[in-house]
C-alpha cells in the first residue's frame, strides 16, 4: 500500500482492491492458521480439527452457492 500510494501509478480503484481483497485474504488466512495451530500446539486436537473441517467445509460450500445454480 505504501509503494502504491508512494508512486502514484496505482489508480484509487486498484489500491483498493489490492488491500482489501488481497491483503485481506493473508490477514484472513492467518487469523485461521494462527487459531488452528494454537489448538494443536495445545493438544486440544479434537478443537483443531473441528476447527479445520467447518472452516474448510464452509468454504466450500460458500463457493457453491456463490457459483450459482450450476455448482449446486
Amino acid at each position: 500500500m505504501q509503494f502504491a500510494l508512494s508512486v502514484g501509478s496505482f489508480s484509487p480503484t486498484l489500491r483498493v482492491a489490492l488491500t482489501t481483497g488481497l491483503l485481506g485474504g493473508f490477514t484472513t488466512y492467518s487469523s485461521f492458521n494462527y487459531e488452528t495451530l494454537e489448538y494443536f500446539q495445545e493438544g486440544a486436537w479434537r478443537a483443531g480439527c473441528l476447527n479445520l473441517s467447518v472452516t474448510v467445509a464452509s468454504c466450500l460450500v460458500a463457493g457453491m452457492l456463490g457459483s450459482g445454480p450450476a455448482g449446486c
